[in-house]
């Protein structure tokens, strides 16, 4: 719940903005974007619905920031990852899905907030932040497939995205155990596989 602010001290719209959006976030995502209305997000954040439509403009608004800084968090780790893992594509894919499964296991973990949004949400605007957020990953899994030397990156990398976004379906809606571990399996045999043609 966001903390009144003291009297005498100003207002730092930027920050009050960046403070909903961070409690908002953990909202939406656990009870699902229709699963919390306008009225209880506001009291539950301790803002008017002015205050929200002032910094979001409307409730997709604030969906959409959302949606965008979860992008932009999940990027990041799995870029991090990557890096952190030295030069070897064998070492920054298994990092990349080795990161997955440690979200996986998170307590708090209920899938893929982008494509969890694009299903309950079918809108352009929903539509074309899921998709730039597919093509980031896919950016990332393109890149360590051509540093592996494949043949057709672009294809390995596309391969490579529809094991990761298997297991995070799997993870969400069947078990999370190895999950991760078991599509990183897969992951490295067609790296493997990639790397001798």
């Amino acid at each position: 719940m966001l903390m009144p602010v003291a009297k005498g001290s100003t207002i730092d719209p930027a920050r009050t903005r960046a403070t909903i959006l961070q409690a908002a976030t953990q909202m939406l995502y656990e009870r699902g974007l229709d699963g919390i209305g306008v009225a209880e997000l506001c009291a539950r954040l301790g803002v008017s619905k002015e205050t929200l439509y002032r910094h979001f403009g409307t409730k997709d608004g604030l969906v959409q920031a959302m949606l965008e800084a979860r992008s932009d968090q999940g990027i990041r780790r799995m870029n991090d990852a990557a890096l952190a893992a030295g030069d070897d594509p064998a070492d920054q894919l298994t990092a990349v899905f080795n990161a997955f499964q440690r979200w996986y296991d998170e307590a708090t973990f209920r899938g893929c907030a982008l494509l969890n949004a694009a299903t309950q949400h079918y809108t352009d605007a929903v539509r074309a932040i899921t998709a730039r957020h597919l093509r980031r990953y896919l950016d990332l899994l393109t890149g360590i497939a051509e540093r592996a030397g494949a043949a057709d990156p672009q294809l390995l990398g596309r391969q490579l995205l529809i094991l990761i976004e298997g297991a995070t379906v799997v993870a969400d809606h069947h078990s999370p155990t190895r999950a991760g571990e078991h599509a990183c399996q897969a992951a490295l045999t067609l790296l493997a596989a990639a790397r001798k043609t």
